[in-house]
């Protein structure tokens, strides 16, 4: 069995402490290095992965240290260095797992799916969504026709803030950082919804959004935000709020289609048929390999050369990514976008 060399690319994604326990659980993985110009987090990484990991005092440099043996790269950068690391990795030959979202802007996004197509190495975004047995069996119901047509598709993503979650300063920094970040909630929590739509529906003929500051009482750039898709027989709904100290009210994500309607709540699966008083309720089963987190689904399509799919598919990605920046277009200007950008 091959064992692949794994590094990881900046530590400042909160993100990176789960998949580095994911990364351990591979019995084929090795994590040989980290780079990041915190010390704190080198630290952390060290005692988080152990003391044979070499540590670097930037991905850069890690690179040009560790690239010629590496074979995949975990990006948990700023999502404005995404494309730096993709395209630098691309270079080498090395594959790479990228935190969600995509990038910053679409035209980062796009530099990186192109560096990948070019040089023929494999690029996944790992959406912590695709690997929760939910919404694996909604994705399931939805693609296999239970509800018909999806006319409609909404997911919103919510809690009351990175800093008050108690999410790293390393973390909640840069997201609050218009350039690093791409925008503030709008970024960090429409792109669940946009890459959903784009799973489900594809790329929208227009987009309009909405952002503001509705209630932090420090700089940033938007705490909540509205993006919505109009495709030629549906609408697409993709909602953020960093101002919500609740648990959610309604179900989520929720989808209606020509012949049912079918949502989330609770961790179960709700399907309603159309002449049915109550929905069926359905316990989702519990994830397989190899699609129980980005580390381990990656490993998959390098073993069996499968390409990746789903939300995590750079092309889908990339159009929720197109989405997002219409959506922020839109706010930002007044006008509705149309697409292709």
């Amino acid at each position: 069995m091959k064992t692949y060399r794994v590094a990881i690319a900046s530590l400042v994604h909160d993100h990176v402490w789960g998949e580095l326990r994911h990364w351990a659980a591979l019995p084929n993985v090795e994590v040989v290095a980290a780079g990041d110009v915190n010390a704190p987090l080198r630290e952390k990484v060290a005692a988080t992965a152990g003391e044979g990991v070499r540590l670097y005092d930037s991905w850069q440099a890690m690179l040009d240290a560790e690239g010629d043996s590496l074979d995949v790269v975990q990006c948990a950068s700023e999502n404005s260095v995404h494309a730096e690391v993709a395209e630098a990795c691309a270079a080498r030959g090395i594959h790479v797992l990228v935190e969600k979202p995509m990038a910053a802007t679409y035209a980062q996004a796009k530099r990186m799916a192109d560096a990948a197509a070019a040089a023929g190495t494999l690029l996944a975004v790992n959406w912590p969504t695709a690997w929760s047995p939910a919404f694996q069996e909604m994705e399931r119901r939805i693609l296999a026709g239970d509800i018909g047509t999806v006319r409609y598709f909404k997911y919103r993503s919510a809690h009351n803030g990175p800093k008050e979650l108690g999410c790293s300063p390393y973390f909640w920094g840069w997201l609050y950082d218009a350039e690093k970040n791409g925008a503030g909630a709008l970024m960090d929590y429409c792109c669940y919804g946009a890459a959903m739509c784009a799973r489900f529906l594809g790329r929208p003929e227009k987009v309009t959004g909405l952002r503001g500051v509705l209630a932090k009482d420090y700089p940033l750039p938007d705490d909540a935000a509205i993006i919505a898709m109009q495709y030629p027989h549906a609408f697409g709904v993709a909602e953020a709020s960093w101002v919500q100290p609740t648990s959610y009210a309604t179900a989520n994500p929720v989808a209606y289609g020509s012949e049912g309607a079918i949502s989330l709540s609770g961790g179960k699966v709700l399907l309603f048929k159309p002449g049915k008083s109550a929905p069926e309720e359905i316990t989702p089963p519990p994830t397989e390999a190899p699609r129980r987190s980005g580390p381990e689904y990656l490993l998959h399509c390098l073993e069996t050369g499968a390409a990746v799919e789903g939300v995590c598919a750079p092309e889908v990605s990339l159009i929720g990514q197109e989405i997002l920046e219409a959506g922020l277009r839109a706010a930002d200007g007044g006008q509705t976008q149309s697409l292709p950008l």
